[in-house]
């Protein structure tokens, strides 16, 4: 690294590189879990909101599988595949393989079923989501030609 009077320093690509590497190895992504005693025959993806919308949701879904929360979201575990030929309405967020972004701390598990598995049917949350963002359902959408 040379310096200039009155400039920034100039990194080399070796001093580059070596800042690099000392960030550390990236971590490993996080899956939320199936609690003990349950199974997820189907597999397992979730659904994120943002916390704001979560007891929204809650309240208005016929049954409720496992639900995790942080400070910024609130997540819901739905069978694996629970996207296909859906468009999730935004803000919500599609986590296939139930991997959640890097966040300070795990998300708690807030909402446990009854019975051993861990799902919230998709299409009734789907719905609920749709209704709450003010968006159509996929299928109700008007195709262009």
């Amino acid at each position: 690294m040379s310096a200039v009077p009155g400039r920034a320093p100039v990194l080399s690509l070796d001093t580059l590189v070596r800042l690099r590497r000392g960030l550390g190895a990236p971590a490993a992504p996080r899956r939320l879990t199936v609690p003990d005693g349950m199974t997820a025959p189907l597999g397992c993806d979730a659904v994120a909101v943002p916390a704001r919308l979560g007891y929204l949701v809650m309240t208005r879904l016929p049954r409720v599988g496992c639900v995790y929360a942080d400070e910024a979201h609130w997540w819901w575990l739905v069978p694996s595949d629970s996207d296909h030929a859906l468009e999730w309405p935004a803000p919500a967020h599609y986590a296939t393989g139930a991997i959640i972004p890097d966040t300070p701390q795990d998300p708690a598990l807030i909402h446990r079923p009854d019975g051993t598995v861990p799902y919230t049917p998709p299409i009734p949350l789907y719905l609920t989501l749709c209704r709450l963002t003010d968006t159509p359902p996929t299928w109700s959408r008007p195709i262009s030609a």
